[in-house]
Formats: structure tokens, sequence, C-alpha cells
């Protein structure tokens, strides 16, 4: 089992920032830990992913070149640096943990509950 808890969501301005937090509970070594957002009436659709045991990483079209996934691991925590933020941007996101790094949010077993992150004026 795997417990998965964001943080971090807020509202900001355009051209903004933001940093995601997910702390991760119980056996998610072998994982890879990730980010799907989803805006209202819109699909889900993946963000960043980053594998637990070499910080290898994949990033999904939208975003790319504006956010950056980390992880820290004494903390068991997984970041999404998020920079230039556009109103298109505004979403719940969600962190996933998959046995795969995959950026199909179907491949992700678990989630956490997302954090709201809303881009205006």
């Amino acid at each position: 089992q795997v417990q998965l808890v964001e943080s971090g969501g807020a509202p900001v301005q355009p051209g903004g920032s933001v940093r995601l937090s997910c702390v991760a509970h119980g056996a998610f070594s072998s994982y890879a830990l990730g980010w799907v957002r989803q805006a209202p009436g819109k699909d889900r659709e993946f963000v960043a992913s980053i594998k637990w045991a070499d910080a290898a990483t994949t990033y999904g079209g939208s975003m790319r070149g504006r956010v950056t996934i980390s992880r820290d691991t004494a903390k068991n925590t997984v970041y999404l640096q998020m920079n230039s933020l556009k109103v298109e941007d505004t979403a719940v996101y969600y962190c996933g943990a998959g046995w795969v790094l995959s950026q199909s949010p179907g491949d992700y077993n678990y989630w956490g509950r997302g954090t709201q992150v809303t881009v205006g004026r």
C-alpha cells in the first residue's frame, strides 16, 4: 500500500511560480511518483514523473520546459516546481504512484486527493 498526500496548491498570477509537494508513505521505493492534472471538464493530463530508485524523469508535453520534478529521499517527498504559469494551467494536480515510469495516468495505481492550482489575475 502507498499513501500520497499533496500540498502547495494556491492562487497565483499568470507568469508566477508554485511548488507542489507530495509526501509518500508505505512501500513506494520501487515506484515511480508522478503528477497528473485535471481541469474542469477535461481529461486527466500527465505532467511529470520521477523514478524513486534512480531519479530518472519524464515530462509531458504541455508543461515541458516550465516544470521540474525532483525528490527528497530524506523527506519521502516529490516536488513539482512550476514556473511561468498560464491561466490554462488551472487544474487540480494529483500525485500518483505506479510501477513504471510512464506518461499514461492509467499506469498509476495509487493517488492522492489532489491540490488546487488556480492561475488568474
